[in-house]
């Protein structure tokens, strides 16, 4: 399992007092008003962040972070991802997931012992998500995440049951 779930990417500066748009990748970008901290990515070391302020532009979150009051001590960070603890994480519900869980999970299905194939992504449309999984032996699958087709799963072993229904192939 993750230690760390990704909820934004800081997009880029606004104004010059250390503000920063951020792009939320979180399913609720409202979450932003309860956090009071984040780890900050930024590809050498992780940094640990507390929230001052947050309001809303259109689909950014402006996020100021304290101890940060000037444009050029943020600037650098421009692109670089923002996560929770797990701790930090919002609660899930029955037959809910985190995404950074389910990445890499190996893929069977109901009518085989053999491995189908590797969960590479979620795919998030209107309706419901869509599995992407590679396998060997059908390429690029689109699985819809329904209970007819997602029978299990268990985020311990990195394990997922699926039903391929008729036409998926």
């Amino acid at each position: 399992m993750e230690q760390f779930l990704q909820v934004g990417v800081i997009s880029s500066t606004h104004g010059l007092r250390g503000e920063v748009k951020v792009f939320p990748t979180t399913d609720d970008a409202a979450r932003f008003q309860t956090l009071k901290n984040v780890v900050l990515d930024t590809g050498r070391e992780k940094l640990d962040l507390e929230i001052q302020s947050v309001r809303f532009f259109k689909q950014f979150v402006i996020v100021k972070f304290k101890g940060i009051d000037n444009i050029n001590d943020i600037e650098k960070y421009k692109g670089k991802s923002l996560f929770v603890t797990r701790e930090n994480a919002v609660e899930l519900e029955e037959d809910e997931y985190y995404i950074g869980d389910l990445i890499g999970m190996e893929v069977y299905t109901d009518d085989s012992e053999e491995r189908f194939g590797v969960l590479k992504d979620v795919m998030e449309t209107g309706a419901n998500e869509v599995y992407i999984i590679t396998s060997e032996n059908h390429g690029e699958v689109l699985l819809p995440a329904i209970h007819e087709c997602i029978l299990d799963i268990d985020v311990e072993a990195k394990k997922m049951k699926v039903h391929l229904m008729e036409g998926l192939l």
